[in-house]
């Protein structure tokens, strides 16, 4: 068996995610994402879908990135949504 980096948990079913060099072990998706995933810089959230970037810093939506004086970037673009 093998232990959870996150929360230690020793189980049968741990998997393993192996990014940027390193190899890290988690026993659920829940920990990995506490782990890997980036936080939002406005909201704090975790990053779990695509995000955006804007001048090296990420955001969780285009409305956080707003709030954080981007302007280029913004929500649906040509989708007829009113």
């Amino acid at each position: 068996m093998a232990r959870c980096e996150v929360c230690g948990n020793d189980y049968d079913m741990t998997f393993e995610v192996h990014a940027m060099g390193g190899v890290h072990t988690f026993d659920s998706f829940e920990c990995a994402i506490q782990r890997m995933a980036p936080s939002c810089e406005h909201c704090g959230c975790r990053i779990i879908g695509h995000g955006v970037e804007a001048n090296g810093h990420w955001y969780c939506c285009a409305h956080c990135a707003r709030s954080q004086g981007v302007t280029e970037i913004v929500d649906r673009v040509g989708a007829g949504v009113r």
